[in-house]
């Protein structure tokens, strides 16, 4: 575990790493990035560092490669997988009805300030991650129960059945923390802000809207070594400027481009967009438990409305596939079946006749944390506004964002959701039980009692045939209650300098880049 660098020291460091006054991170002329750095440009900074607390796959960045797993996302043939194999498990097995399930984990890993990985370890950082109750924590069954058998051998019980258990060990949630730093009496703001791991980088510092900078974990014991000696997440708000530094060799990395901008890139020299099928999805939340929405007709409304084919042709220029319902094509569970969702003004019109009518505009808040949310809101305001449905726009920073979704001040509100283990629990269980309400998933704030039952039957049951079954139930019931508007799925895209090499997209970690294997 580091500690914090005090602010002379970090300016000495950070003056070093960037070479002799012709690389700043900070504004200024920009010159080419050093051969032993990779720059990553993003919009806008980490809400929190801590493994606990974030489900933001922009925080996931610089937490990812800080930390380690019992499990990882294989790759084959060079390409991403949702297969897990072992990380700092070096073996696993289960018992028969899979509710005991042993690790055993390498020997000789340690944290970045050389102390071991253990089985305390482990069992401390799991039962930190349940107490807390946050987001992370939603993905493993409240009531398992952690035992550290020996150094080296820890033990999961669960109470139930959960099917995608294994697979949950690889998400970040599931990252391993150094015991020091969840000792420390500011434990909580301090890992916030700062990294305990002991994957292959660690945080050096964090200039908020400027920079973090991650430098080599000297004590890394993993199977492979990264090459470069330091990665940098450089705060670049505007996307146009996140356009032009990679352009300039000032980026190697650019991330969150709209469209149009990167179809331009497609044709610039000495820079790649790479491409990757994806299973991110873009929905709107409508606020199911108050306000006007909380009428299933008015729901209904806004989802006969929407000009569903202008935003996918318009907004996304043809570069996204309009969604049927909650699971995206490509993911196991998949209704191909469900009706697709088409606009249709005059039952729109008969929909808010039924519910009686809207008294006062609807509030629709957003952030500017995606490119394409800002023209997906006054195209969801013209649409309700031609039916007789006022909307009131509100722009809100992104982390502002988040706090009102949390807490239901919203009538409408846009959000991207990709999974974080291979499994349709994600898009189902996370969005419709009303368990996980707000932030933990369920940001429509939708409650139906069967639902429920039908939701939490699947998740205990290893035969996949009888949870597809149960999850199309779902599907139909979430569909006719108007729980969300699905918009549509996108293929994940990204701006990377041509001598990037070693880059891997993982479906499971968009966003998130392994660092430790690419090279300049």
């Amino acid at each position: 575990m580091q500690s914090r660098i005090r602010t002379g020291m970090r300016r000495t460091l950070m003056a070093a790493v960037l070479g002799a006054g012709a690389w700043a991170l900070a504004g200024g002329a920009l010159a080419a990035t050093p051969a032993d750095t990779l720059v990553i440009g993003k919009p806008a900074d980490p809400q929190t560092l801590d493994p606990a607390i974030t489900i933001d796959n922009n925080d996931w960045t610089v937490t990812y490669p800080a930390y380690q797993r019992l499990m990882r996302y294989k790759q084959v043939d060079g390409k991403g997988s949702t297969e897990v194999e072992g990380d700092l498990a070096a073996s696993w097995s289960a018992s028969p009805d899979n509710l005991v399930w042993t690790f055993k984990l390498n020997a000789g890993q340690q944290f970045s300030d050389g102390s071991p990985v253990n089985a305390q370890a482990v069992k401390q950082s799991f039962e930190r991650l349940l107490a807390k109750k946050q987001g992370p924590s939603e993905a493993f069954p409240a009531d398992m129960k952690i035992d550290a058998l020996d150094v080296q051998t820890v033990q999961f019980t669960l109470q139930k059945p959960f099917a995608p258990f294994l697979y949950t060990l690889a998400n970040n949630g599931a990252s391993i923390v150094n015991p020091k730093a969840m000792r420390r009496d500011d434990a909580d703001a301090w890992l916030s802000g700062n990294t305990a791991g002991s994957g292959p980088y660690q945080l050096v510092s964090w200039q908020k809207g400027q920079s973090l900078l991650l430098e080599r974990n000297p004590h890394y014991a993993g199977s492979k070594k990264p090459t470069l000696d330091k990665f940098v997440v450089k705060i670049v708000p505007e996307s146009s400027a996140r356009r032009l530094q990679l352009q300039k060799g000032d980026l190697d990395v650019a991330e969150e481009l709209p469209v149009d901008q990167l179809q331009a890139l497609k044709k610039t020299k000495d820079v790649v967009v790479a491409e990757f099928p994806s299973l991110r999805v873009t929905y709107l939340y409508l606020n199911n438990a108050k306000g006007p929405l909380e009428n299933a007709d008015l729901r209904r409304a806004v989802v006969a409305a929407l000009d569903y084919q202008g935003i996918v042709d318009g907004i996304m220029m043809g570069q996204a596939k309009q969604m049927r319902g909650p699971i995206p094509e490509g993911m196991w569970g998949y209704d191909a079946d469900l009706p697709q969702p088409r606009q249709d003004v005059a039952a729109a019109k008969a929909l808010v006749e039924k519910a009686g009518g809207v008294k006062s505009p609807l509030l629709l808040r957003y952030s500017t944390q995606d490119p394409a949310w800002e023209p997906i809101a006054l195209t969801v305001q013209a649409n309700l506004t031609a039916i007789g449905v006022p909307v009131k726009l509100e722009k809100l920073a992104n982390a502002t964002l988040r706090e009102n979704l949390g807490q239901g001040n919203f009538d409408i509100s846009i959000g991207n959701w990709s999974p974080d283990f291979a499994d349709p629990y994600m898009f189902t269980s996370y969005w419709f039980d009303s368990g996980k309400k707000g932030l933990a998933g369920n940001r429509s704030f939708y409650s139906n009692p069967q639902v429920d039952q039908w939701l939490r039957e699947a998740a205990t049951l290893s035969d996949q045939a009888k949870r597809v079954a149960l999850y199309k139930q779902v599907q139909a019931q979430v569909v006719k209650d108007a729980a969300y508007a699905y918009l549509y799925q996108k293929n994940y895209q990204a701006g990377l300098g041509a001598n990037v090499k070693g880059f891997v997209f993982n479906p499971m970690l968009e966003r998130v880049f392994n660092v430790a294997d690419m090279t300049k």
